[in-house]
């Protein structure tokens, strides 16, 4: 833990744009191999905040804003699980802020499961104070990553894109953390559906803060074809889990092996996992532009 403590603060000593968004580089990362077994996580982590409770909101509440030691024991619990899985999209991480101890949530979870790619996606810079941020971690070589602004009232809200496999007939990786607020879902699932619409391999995942109900038939994503996991997977809260807030969500064509919570309460929320073969491109069904 203290050598990879020491790495990130030195890299930060180094770099005048530490607070932007950044990545490992995949030059070390292997290639992906087409028509593989791909082991996918989400993870809303609540930046290394353990709450086990309601009365947690407000006794660790200080924990958004002051660091705390607990918080790298915390984050090496995450890694242990991380370290299971293959793709991880991860919500509530800080980029390097005093919350964190000026430590890339992103980076440190990554060399931690000893996973060789990583994304960071800085979408709200509140400089010393925080720095919101999504992630992605990657066993393969991504052949494409890209990250957008997601539209609402309030900035802040941001989706990776990640494609693998082969260029011609994709898949595509959307990860995302949706707002709170039903009026600014419509517009970013709007987006998100006008990014996935010409691609025939789907799978968005992330904290959508909806039920996957809602999501496929009240929102722009019913002009899709995506498929849910149960009704009953429910991740939120991590305690006493009774809504269906986190999902993974994917197209018809991806064979799927097995999916669900992972009851591992290290935040408000419980990760969900799912096992997918991606099919080898066949030319004659790919999806025309």
């Amino acid at each position: 833990m203290y050598k990879r403590l020491r790495s990130q603060w030195n890299d930060m000593r180094r770099s005048a744009d530490g607070a932007r968004g950044s990545s490992s580089g995949v030059d070390h990362v292997p290639d992906f191999t087409e028509g593989g077994h791909i082991r996918l996580l989400t993870f809303n982590i609540q930046v290394g905040i353990s709450t086990s409770s309601y009365r947690h909101y407000l006794t660790r509440s200080w924990q958004h804003v002051l660091p705390h030691r607990s918080r790298f024991e915390n984050l090496d619990r995450i890694a242990t699980l991380l370290s299971n899985y293959d793709v991880i999209a991860l919500q509530e991480c800080d980029g390097g802020s005093l919350r964190s101890g000026h430590i890339n949530q992103v980076q440190y979870l990554a060399e931690a499961a000893g996973i060789p790619y990583w994304y960071q996606q800085l979408n709200r810079n509140l400089g010393q104070f925080a720095q919101h941020s999504n992630g992605l971690l990657s066993r393969f070589r991504p052949i494409e990553v890209k990250e957008h602004r997601l539209p609402g009232l309030i900035p802040g809200r941001g989706v990776i894109v990640a494609k693998y496999g082969n260029p011609e007939d994709p898949l595509l990786l959307v990860m995302m953390h949706l707002s709170l607020s039903k009026s600014a879902q419509q517009r970013q699932l709007g987006f998100v559906s006008d990014l996935i619409s010409d691609y025939r391999h789907v799978v968005l995942m992330g904290d959508m803060n909806a039920h996957a109900e809602q999501l496929l038939t009240n929102t722009p994503l019913k002009q899709t074809d995506l498929i849910p996991l149960p009704a009953n997977a429910h991740s939120f809260p991590s305690w006493r889990p009774e809504k269906a807030l986190d999902h993974i969500l994917v197209s018809p064509s991806l064979q799927v092996h097995s999916s669900g919570v992972v009851s591992y309460p290290m935040s408000d929320h419980l990760p969900i996992a799912l096992d997918v073969t991606l099919p080898k491109t066949d030319a004659a069904s790919k999806k025309p532009f």
